[in-house]
């Protein structure tokens, strides 16, 4: 049993975070079950825990009673037997007597084992989670340590397991075991008694925490981030704000050369990162989200929140993106759905081309809306696409567009 104790003391010593009463706690509930598995109850027992020497003393109180008089023998003691340890002893006095350690069954040092050392397992998970439970949002660097089908485990530099969801890892990401990581604490759970850190290199958090590293005006709180919005690996838009007007908020987040976004750029992939001063003017707000296109006109629908937005026939592809993804991180910056439109006049159209819209009776009109919001609004300009070009500017499914540009080819050859 004292070598139970001694090994026990050294053991919760290793774990962070729990200071010497705790200690005691966790000790003295342990040794009370194995006193409840012997004597059927603690209540009367003293548990004398020595942290600096790793030994603990036990001392049972009981009653001097009369001996005709003795009812229970484990709260009390016939008076002749007390008078056989010390003479003066008297009636209703209590008297403590040591319990050697090795009295305690063997049954009941091993229950008192597994008491103490599934304590210690519970309140290393508590410390776990209460160590991150407030770090939501923190960068952590840490190890791979073991590569799964669908998650990667992490150990940070104590050695706590984190998860990182191949789901949140960046395309392009590639790890192993032994391979130095940086993400984001996504999350952190408590599930049936078990701490879960889940970490992402893909939430906007991330790109928040490596903005707030690189720029100290983020720091300090002299420039806000105001928006994110990612497509992870791909793209990114970011509107910043300044509290001090001598301070440009893109100039301070791009750096000298691009120093400070190069780094983060770098890290996430190659992502393009664009950085726009934030507005509360909608109208100019949409305009830099849409950079690098530049816009004619536009037409501000707040209630339905769209916008229709006017551009040159070269500026249509700028303001779409590859993939279509410059356009769709606008609008999520926005807050507002963005409709494509080529500006020209009449007298500019191709006497050959057809407007898109002259395909009503044809095409059903959430089709024929959903391509000209990609900026293809004739017919020219559909046929000048690839099947999977299209496809991925819009949300149309291939055989939709084949079945639409067969619909075209057949009026140009009629």
């Amino acid at each position: 049993m004292n070598d139970l104790i001694i090994d026990a003391f050294a053991e919760i010593k290793e774990i962070k975070g729990i200071d010497k009463t705790q200690m005691m706690k966790i000790i003295e509930d342990a040794i009370r079950t194995a006193i409840k598995k012997k004597y059927g109850q603690s209540e009367n027992f003293n548990v004398i825990i020595n942290l600096d020497k790793g030994t603990v003393e036990i001392l049972r109180n009981r009653l001097i009673v009369a001996d005709e008089n003795i009812q229970d023998q484990n709260m009390e003691i016939k008076l002749s037997e007390a008078l056989k340890i010390d003479d003066s002893f008297e009636i209703d006095e209590m008297l403590s007597e040591p319990i050697p350690l090795h009295t305690l069954s063997a049954r009941s040092i091993q229950a008192a084992k597994q008491t103490l050392f599934s304590r210690i397992i519970d309140k290393e998970k508590e410390e776990v989670y209460r160590k991150y439970v407030d770090r939501v949002g923190e960068i952590v660097y840490g190890e791979v340590y073991q590569v799964w089908k669908n998650d990667i485990l992490i150990q940070d530099v104590e050695g706590t397991e984190l998860n990182l969801p191949k789901s949140e890892l960046i395309r392009g990401d590639f790890f192993r075991k032994g391979d130095s990581i940086k993400a984001v604490i996504k999350a952190v759970d408590f599930n049936n008694n078990n701490p879960k850190i889940i970490l992402s290199r893909t939430d906007n958090k991330f790109l928040y925490a490596l903005l707030e590293t690189e720029v100290e005006e983020i720091q300090d709180g002299t420039i806000a981030i105001k928006k994110i919005v990612r497509e992870p690996g791909e793209k990114a838009k970011i509107a910043v704000e300044s509290y001090n007007d001598r301070i440009d908020p893109v100039g301070a987040c791009v750096g000298v050369k691009g120093v400070r976004i190069n780094g983060i750029v770098n890290e996430l992939n190659r992502e393009n990162i664009d950085v726009i001063p934030f507005t509360t003017n909608t109208a100019l707000l949409i305009q830099r989200a849409l950079a690098p296109a530049m816009i004619n006109s536009l037409e501000i629908d707040e209630e339905n929140k769209r916008v229709k937005v006017w551009l040159e026939p070269e500026q249509i592809s700028l303001a779409i993106g590859k993939n279509g993804v410059n356009i769709k991180l606008a609008s999520k910056l926005v807050g507002f759905k963005i409709d494509v439109y080529r500006d020209i006049n009449n007298e500019d159209l191709d006497d050959e081309d057809i407007d898109l819209m002259e395909f009503q009776d044809e095409i059903e009109d959430w089709v024929l809306r959903e391509i000209i919001n990609v900026g293809c609004d004739t017919a020219k300009s559909v046929l000048s696409l690839t099947v999977e070009e299209l496809a991925k500017r819009s949300d149309l499914e291939e055989e939709t567009i084949r079945e639409v540009m067969h619909i075209i080819k057949k009026e140009f050859e009629k």
